[in-house]
């Protein structure tokens, strides 16, 4: 089954999007028009994902159409932004209407829950590759940023870590899959909420896509300093600690894909943390100097040579770590 490009932007894409006051021309012109308030800053994230490197070519997709969604949402909430307008732009080896309802259906699921209006994009021919440029808004000037750290900051995660990595590892690898780490890697949950509640509280913050050690270290990066990380701190569900407790800290703090929000906050902040609904867990310090320093119960742990996903060195296997 197929049908042509605007007829399925208009039976997929044009009903089924939330509707926002704040769009004046959504779909169907040449290009979307939003009003912004007198106070207000755009925010915008872009993410693409292609086939065989941001997901396994099995994966469903409603999975696929609510990770791109989500995926973006958590760009946006590691800078404390209030997600509004996505576009886009899809690359397509056919129209196949089964696999359009499912994508779409996936997609606005995320996007209705946080009020995200699809107001345009474009369609082509080719390798499955799909793009999504998600806006959102914050009040001037209050937003949270990679490069404020400050010496002596707690570093903290939400959530839990490695869990979408050994769900990857096992798929690859033909294992039986742990049900409850397949959901993490195919529909995490963006950390909306919590980003805007850190405006105020944390110094930095960043949202864990390639791993931890290696978005950790952007963050240090921008802000010149280092990190002590406690590796028995950190949130782990039984499936990872079972490998842990063997000594494989690979997954999670290197396989990515847990969309969790890493973030630093003064010790004259931490009280305020208290209120969050979601798992918050201290994993170490913010120190002088460069690089991350990792730790055991017994002593210094040594860093892999490799941190995180890197697209121009890694493949999909890559992200296995095995």
């Amino acid at each position: 089954m197929s049908c042509s490009e605007f007829s399925l932007i208009e039976k997929y894409f044009s009903r089924q999007t939330a509707s926002r006051d704040d769009v004046l021309l959504g779909i169907g012109d040449d290009a979307a028009v939003m009003q912004l308030a007198p106070n207000e800053q755009l925010v915008v994230s872009t993410d693409t994902m292609v086939s065989g490197v941001h997901f396994p070519e099995d994966t469903s997709p409603f999975d696929i159409g609510y990770k791109l969604m989500a995926v973006n949402l958590s760009d946006l909430a590691a800078m404390g932004a209030v997600p509004r307008w996505a576009s886009l732009a899809l690359t397509l080896p056919d129209s196949n209407e089964i696999w359009l309802e499912e994508f779409s259906a996936g997609l606005f699921e995320l996007a209705k829950q946080y009020s995200v209006q699809l107001v345009g994009g474009d369609t082509t021919r080719g390798s499955l590759t799909l793009s999504l440029t998600l806006q959102g808004t914050v009040t001037s000037n209050q937003y949270l940023q990679r490069g404020n750290a400050q010496v002596g900051d707690a570093i903290f995660v939400s959530g839990q870590l490695g869990d979408a990595g050994l769900a990857l590892r096992q798929l690859l690898a033909k294992e039986t899959i742990n049900r409850d780490c397949l959901v993490r890697l195919n529909q995490p949950t963006p950390r909306v909420e919590l980003g805007q509640s850190l405006l105020g509280i944390a110094n930095a913050a960043i949202d864990i896509s390639d791993g931890l050690l290696a978005d950790l270290g952007h963050v240090l990066d921008a802000s010149q300093l280092g990190a002590h990380v406690q590796l028995q701190d950190l949130p782990l569900t039984e499936a990872v600690s079972s490998l842990t407790a063997k000594g494989d800290w690979l997954l999670p703090l290197n396989a990515g894909d847990d969309y969790e929000l890493c973030f630093t906050v003064p010790d004259s902040a931490i009280a305020q943390l208290e209120r969050q609904h979601c798992r918050l867990t201290r994993i170490g310090t913010v120190v002088e100097g460069k690089g991350i320093s990792c730790f055991t119960s017994t002593g210094k742990w040594d860093l892999p040579d490799d941190l995180g996903y890197e697209h121009f060195t890694s493949s999909l296997n890559k992200e296995l770590i095995s």
